[in-house]
């Protein structure tokens, strides 16, 4: 062991990510099931984002919602898997400082901007539903673009603070991170400063925004639900909701993990750590491998070219 790792130090060039405590020994089967997501998320979310390339009819702000979804997710995984299967096969446990900070901006940003992305398809399927005959007018290709502008900005622009912050603080007595990852409470929590105002500052993003894009999540469905209700018949009333199940699953895919996990990581410190790694794991994985699989199945129109593609091929 490197004397880095039992020393004090100020400026450590690598922390060591330590994998699942407790569980190094099962790190190769651990590995399976999550490079199994893993495949998938890659796979499903680039057949997305094709087929929505090649079909004429999916050109409609909820697709390209959906593409951003897909590339979001495709960068938030893959953020956090090669160096997490490094670990599990190979043991390659160290990792640059620089590519702790760099690793950690990516994580959150993508985060937050996956939450802003569920908020704009929320306010898609509102307008949809509650205003039919003005959803071409209301959501314009530059209208969708200066949404897609504002989500991206807005989770660059405020997740910037979390590796400028953790830069400054003093490191002492230990770089091992107990995680698979940098995220920034595990890496702040290893400052010998008083690190109140990133952590102060995590909690406003996690309920600021998360808080508020949910608040603004069920507001919508709020609307919805009573357009649905005020529907004549039965069938009317299902097929509408039809429309706005996967987004539904998405969501509940997302938020609820996401939540769970985070109040895990600050005030679950009754938690078995490796429980909190591992559901902190399963809440970045999750949404990039259900996302692909939720709409592939619910939307007529993606199973519709899936089935020419291979069919095509199949002759």
């Amino acid at each position: 062991m490197s004397d880095s790792n039992t020393t004090d130090f100020t400026n450590p060039s690598t922390f060591i990510l330590q994998g699942i405590p407790g569980l190094e020994v099962a790190h190769v089967w651990i590995s399976i099931p999550f490079c199994t997501m893993y495949a998938i998320a890659i796979l499903g979310n680039f057949t997305i984002l094709i087929v929505v390339k090649m079909e004429q009819s999916l050109r409609a702000p909820m697709y390209y919602f959906l593409c951003m979804l897909a590339i979001t997710d495709l960068v938030l995984s893959t953020s956090i898997m090669p160096k997490m299967l490094s670990i599990f096969w190979f043991n390659s446990r160290e990792i640059d400082f620089s590519a702790c900070l760099t690793q950690m901006y990516f994580i959150h940003c993508f985060s937050v901007m996956e939450s802003g992305i569920l908020v704009a398809m929320a306010f898609d399927r509102y307008v949809a539903i509650c205003h039919p005959l003005r959803h071409s007018t209301i959501l314009t290709n530059p209208m969708v673009v200066n949404i897609g502008l504002a989500v991206v900005l807005r989770s660059g622009m405020l997740i910037l603070p979390y590796p400028l912050l953790t830069r400054q603080w003093p490191y002492c007595k230990t770089n091992i991170i107990p995680d698979t990852h940098c995220m920034h409470i595990a890496v702040v929590k290893l400052a010998c400063a008083d690190t109140h105002i990133s952590s102060y500052y995590s909690l406003f993003v996690l309920f600021c925004v998360k808080g508020l894009d949910m608040f603004f999540v069920a507001l919508s469905y709020t609307q919805i639900l009573r357009a649905i209700f005020s529907l004549p018949t039965k069938e009317a009333r299902l097929k509408t909701f039809g429309t706005c199940s996967s987004h539904l699953c998405s969501i509940l895919a997302f938020f609820i993990p996401a939540l769970f996990s985070s109040l895990t990581y600050r005030f679950g410190q009754n938690v078995a750590l490796h429980f909190r790694v591992l559901i902190g794991n399963v809440n970045l994985l999750v949404p990039p491998t259900l996302n692909p699989i939720i709409y592939g199945v619910r939307t007529k129109q993606i199973q519709d070219r899936l089935l020419r593609l291979f069919t095509h091929k199949g002759t």
